[in-house]
């Protein structure tokens, strides 16, 4: 399973450099929970279940699937060819925060509000989730890891719901926890159940060849004072081939940050993900060293 894919076409490996699509999809990175439209690339997220109980749920007053923010940024696609990543990813060195906290993510009452827009966030431990680097943080969360490797909690903050996004997008890699990150982490609705099909199925036939995605930065494009919406676009670095974005929203709802599918199972609905050109405009946020 894995974030982004594509549809090859007769020409095969040739068409790598001039087809996104092509090349994500020969690396094997099948979205196969989360298909997004017939466009470059598919981004998909997956997320375990806990069980019916702890199942949260989009009601009318909390899905952004049905209530769209009064300003929604509207992105301008790229104009040269995709940037080439460079780096090679590595798990820091830096001691992790501890997997449950009291006092961080979630349960801070006053966490900061200012939205990172040009500089990384501070004291960043990144792991491995799979083959795939998440990024933790004592402050934004996760603040807890349940018994099943699900991580959640994270500070009502703009860094926050991104933290939320990144580690959400990370566990869709790690076989062992994606079906249960998709249960706990997603918002009840049409969009889900036909993720989580998907993923079921997914995991019953494994991609021989995952491929390689790592995360090389992010913008906050909504977050409006107090927010309990956040809409956020998330870079990769694919397979040092081309950077890779995709727009996730996602919900605050009942003390945490939650992801939220359309209606088709898709992060973005009708909305293209991007190859691009450069990461301008974007923080720079990646494990790799």
């Amino acid at each position: 399973m894995g974030l982004f894919s594509g549809s090859t076409d007769s020409d095969g490996d040739s068409d790598s450099e001039k087809n996104p699509r092509s090349f994500l999809e020969e690396r094997g990175f099948v979205a196969s929970a989360i298909i997004i439209g017939a466009v470059l690339i598919c981004l998909v997220v997956w997320f375990l279940a806990r069980g019916s109980g702890n199942n949260p749920t989009a009601g009318a007053s909390q899905s952004p699937s049905t209530v769209a923010p009064t300003e929604q940024p509207t992105e301008v696609g790229p104009t040269g060819p995709p940037a080439t990543p460079i780096d090679t990813p590595t798990a820091t060195r830096t001691a992790p925060p501890p997997p449950n906290s009291h006092t961080g993510g979630c349960h801070d009452k006053t966490p900061d509000q200012g939205i990172p827009r040009i500089a990384a966030p501070p004291a960043v431990t990144w792991q491995y989730e799979a083959e795939m680097l998440v990024p933790l943080q004592a402050a934004s969360g996760p603040a807890t890891t349940g018994t099943d490797g699900v991580r959640s909690c994270f500070a009502h903050s703009p860094t926050g719901a991104v933290f939320a996004a990144m580690v959400l997008l990370g566990q869709v890699q790690n076989s062992a926890v994606s079906v249960a990150a998709l249960n706990q982490r997603v918002l009840a609705g049409p969009g889900k159940a036909l993720a989580l099909a998907a993923a079921k199925e997914d995991a019953r036939t494994p991609p021989t060849d995952p491929g390689s995605v790592q995360f090389s930065g992010f913008k906050v494009l909504y977050y409006p004072q107090n927010a309990t919406q956040a809409i956020v676009q998330i870079a990769c670095n694919l397979n040092n081939k081309a950077f890779g974005a995709i727009q996730v929203t996602m919900q605050w709802y009942r003390g945490d940050w939650y992801a939220v599918l359309q209606d088709d199972g898709t992060f973005n609905g009708t909305v293209e993900p991007d190859i691009l050109s450069s990461l301008d405009g974007y923080v720079r946020f990646s494990g790799s060293s």
